[in-house]
């Protein structure tokens, strides 16, 4: 079970300036601890997964999930609700999706990501922008699938990964945290996997030239909130310095109470490559 309520709630009381703007995740924060596991969580091979690590790929790249349409779709539909709330004008996108659910001929694993995106095939087959198949499936699918790849969290050993994408299930990264021992710890908003990666290196697009990382500090209040920007791909990822933070919430909370650092962001030319609501509420134009 994923029960973020306290964070979101402490997140909501620091962050009132943008309450309004937050409300719809809130009705996802619930739906997360409301969702209850199938049963206990498959078991991993650690040699299997250690043997797909070395060479580079996640464990969905090569492992069939069978995740139970029906132990994902109350949360999909909150999800789905929460896109309209923000554009309305998505909402032809998710009837055609709740008519393909409904009928049989869409499943989770549409929402899986392949090495071109987040839920590929799931947005060819309804014609719905990446944008926003990509915040479905994290919205919808995180508790059954931080579930199905719990037994294999404590198999990551240092060094087994160095890739800038989940190691569990092949997603980017949604949010980084430098943590006690001044290393960088990424996360995932897709199964809420965390992993280890480099300081200097662009998890986006491998560039780790000395000047192919910027960081845009807000400053004041937020002084451990940062932006990290590549001056290649133009992608960044949000982070938290949780030495001078350490009482910063959880990832996925972090990043949805701060939009103000992601409008800096897209103000200075910068895209993220998980998107929040703000980034759907963002006219198709300026994507």
């Amino acid at each position: 079970m994923i029960d973020l309520r306290d964070d979101w709630n402490d997140q909501l009381e620091r962050r009132r300036v943008f309450a309004a703007s937050l409300v719809p995740y809130t009705l996802i924060v619930d739906a997360w601890a409301q969702w209850a596991p199938p049963s206990d969580p498959p078991a991993w091979d650690g040699p299997v997964c250690e043997e797909r690590w070395r060479r580079g790929v996640p464990l969905l790249g090569e492992a069939a999930i069978e995740i139970d349409r029906v132990d994902v779709e109350d949360v999909l539909a909150v999800a789905m609700e929460a896109v309209t709330a923000v554009r309305p004008d998505e909402a032809p996108g998710m009837r055609r999706l709740a008519d393909e659910w409904d009928e049989g001929r869409l499943d989770p694993r549409a929402f899986l990501p392949s090495r071109g995106a987040i839920g590929e095939e799931a947005a060819r087959r309804l014609g719905i922008r990446a944008a926003v198949i990509a915040f479905l499936a994290y919205g919808g699918l995180r508790p059954a699938l931080a579930w199905a790849l719990s037994g294999a969290r404590a198999l990551a050993t240092d060094g087994v990964w160095a890739l800038g994408v989940c190691p569990f299930c092949g997603a980017p990264p949604g949010f980084g945290d430098i943590v006690e021992d001044g290393r960088l710890q990424l996360g995932c908003h897709l199964c809420a996997g965390t992993w280890i990666f480099s300081r200097v290196r662009c998890p986006l697009c491998g560039a780790d030239g000395p000047r192919d990382l910027a960081r845009l500090e807000p400053g004041g209040a937020d002084e451990a909130y940062f932006i990290s920007a590549c001056t290649r791909c133009k992608g960044y990822v949000k982070q938290i310095d949780r030495r001078q933070r350490w009482n910063a919430r959880s990832t996925v909370v972090e990043d949805w109470g701060s939009p103000h650092l992601d409008l800096a962001a897209r103000k200075a030319g910068y895209w993220r490559p998980i998107p929040t609501l703000l980034d759907l509420a963002t006219p198709r134009s300026s994507l």
